[in-house]
């Protein structure tokens, strides 16, 4: 491993990092200014992390900064200054310091700062830089294999498609990629939001309104299904359209021709389109509130989008896409999750779903202190609520299922059903037994199954009734 390099005008200062960095058996060299530094630097000399105070004689620590940069990016540095205000905190951190430490500091905190810069460092000088375009849409879960299999499919289709899922999981995602897979891939994707546009001004958004149709129309305008001439339209929420328009939408649908608002002449629409709501159509439509011919309509071929509490095993995949995504888009070196912080985010029920992680990980590019997150770097009021029930604990036993069900499918094993329903059966029913004393009766009332059901499935899965289980056949 590469030295740590202190750069510092204050011998003091060198001579503390010094002992502190030997009694860690922590390979450094020290620099009295930021010109020494530079011309070790020119001579070919690279350190693994970088300390520099910000005010010297000389260049200061930012032109040295500013330099590293420019020649090493992936370099932590570390900035230190005695002058701890607003300013040299952001020129630091917009130069692209990896941690700001305002002097004076304890040397506890400088050697945790070095050591998180240091697994920083060599995190980047073993990474290797994946090629390729990134994919349209993330996610290794079983679930989500499902999703892009219908996608596969679909892809030479121009059937209506109804896709469903909680908000927030990603449904415009998955119609744009219907859209980009499709024979219509070179005409317009046009969406709306039936939900947030107002019921009166969402008839002309939809098919556009002729001049003077009403007041204000001072032009004709065009609606979104002939912008979206030859290509999809994405109608998203379309649980909430009322159910006047849901009329004219199904007249689209069933013959193809509409007409603008205030107009006479019938339009054909060359259009397909993709639905998405998060909410149950079949209770609408039994609640009167959705017509129920307009649902079958729509119905044609449905998608649902797992919640991300349904795939958690895809959100480190999820979470490092947008914590690059956000650092290209900052122009910032990408942060990076510690072991517990996946671990406590995979516990995480995240009702926002994906666009609330993809937000969160937003939040930890701008707010993170060091390169790698901790779990007390997240957020208070999600480091305070309370983890994910069931499947979503680490170590809980629907986890340890779904890791057997993983390995035996994995290896073809065939009847995976059966093999672990007849485990789980064996399971209850021994608990059963051995919380009644091997009362057969008793057993199968606790657990909710008849007494001859009880009876063959101990035959079945070779267990032995126990105790008591020979004076309940007389007694039968």
């Amino acid at each position: 491993m590469k030295p740590v390099w202190i750069v510092d005008d204050d011998r003091s200062i060198r001579w503390v990092l010094e002992k502190a960095l030997a009694r860690e058996q922590i390979a450094h060299k020290s620099f009295a200014s930021a010109v020494d530094a530079l011309a070790a630097l020119d001579d070919g000399e690279v350190p693994q992390v970088l300390l520099s105070d910000i005010r010297m004689p000389g260049q200061s620590g930012l032109e040295l900064l500013q330099h590293v940069k420019s020649h090493i990016p992936s370099l932590p540095v570390i900035i230190m200054t005695a002058y701890s205000d607003l300013e040299s905190a952001v020129a630091a951190f917009q130069g692209g310091a990896f941690e700001y430490l305002p002097k004076p500091f304890d040397v506890d905190q400088a050697l945790e700062l070095i050591r998180r810069a240091l697994d920083e460092s060599m995190h980047q000088d073993g990474a290797v830089e994946e090629a390729g375009i990134t994919p349209e849409i993330l996610g290794q879960a079983p679930a989500m294999q499902e999703v892009f299999r219908a996608i596969g499919r679909l892809a030479m289709s121009h059937a209506t498609v109804l896709i469903t899922g909680e908000s927030g999981s990603g449904k415009e995602l998955v119609a744009r990629a219907l859209h980009r897979h499709s024979p219509r891939a070179d005409k317009p994707f046009i969406a709306i939001n039936t939900a947030a546009i107002p019921k009166d001004l969402l008839e002309s958004e939809l098919f556009g309104h002729e001049r003077g149709a009403f007041t204000g129309a001072a032009t004709q305008r065009r609606g979104r299904f002939e912008q979206a001439e030859g290509g999809t339209l994405f109608l998203d929420e379309i649980g909430d359209m009322p159910q006047e328009l849901q009329t004219r939408l199904l007249r689209v649908l069933s013959d193809g021709h509409y007409y603008r608002v205030g107009g006479h002449q019938p339009l054909k629409a060359n259009v397909r389109v993709i639905a998405a709501t998060h909410q149950n159509l079949e209770t609408r439509v039994k609640d009167g509130l959705f017509r129920e011919d307009l649902f079958h309509r729509l119905n044609v071929i449905r998608i649902r989008l797992p919640a991300l509490r349904e795939r958690r095993e895809d959100i480190p995949l999820l979470a490092r896409h947008f914590l690059a995504k956000s650092a290209q888009d900052l122009g910032v070196e990408p942060k990076r999750l510690s072991d517990g912080a996946v671990k406590f985010l995979v516990s995480l029920d995240f009702q926002g779903n994906v666009r609330q992680l993809e937000n969160l990980c937003h939040w930890l590019t701008v707010m993170a202190p060091g390169q790698l997150v901790e779990v007390g770097d997240l957020p208070p009021e999600l480091r305070e609520a309370s983890p994910a029930s069931g499947a979503g604990v680490v170590g809980g036993w629907e986890e340890a299922l779904a890791a057997e069900a993983d390995r035996l499918l994995a290896r073809s094993v065939p009847d995976v059903h059966g093999k672990l329903s007849d485990i789980f059966e064996r399971i209850l029913i021994a608990r059963a037994l051995a919380h009644t004393g091997g009362r057969r009766i008793e057993a199968a009332q606790a657990l909710g199954i008849g007494r001859n059901t009880i009876t063959r499935k101990i035959q079945e899965l070779g267990l032995e009734g126990g105790k008591g289980a020979a004076a309940e056949e007389v007694a039968e």
